[in-house]
């Protein structure tokens, strides 16, 4: 786990930020990961491309959100 966290913390928030306005909400119209996380919630995520597309779109938002949990680690 030290390794991934060490991995993220080198990565520039620039590059994670556009993943995450890129792929992140790829289509914009609705975004698509909207789409996806709302059929999780529903049970409807059945096919194994639903479930590729949730990583893939979901992916960017999980460095973001690992990026700054070790940002705020360090700082305390």
């Amino acid at each position: 786990m030290k390794i991934i966290l060490s991995v993220v913390d080198q990565l520039n928030w620039a590059v994670i930020i556009i993943l995450c306005v890129t792929i992140g909400l790829a289509p914009f119209s609705p975004p698509h990961i909207i789409e996806k996380l709302s059929m999780l919630i529903k049970g409807n995520l059945i096919k194994p491309l639903d479930w590729f597309d949730l990583f893939l779109h979901g992916f960017p938002w999980i460095l973001l959100l690992l990026k700054i949990t070790v940002f705020l680690v360090k700082k305390i």
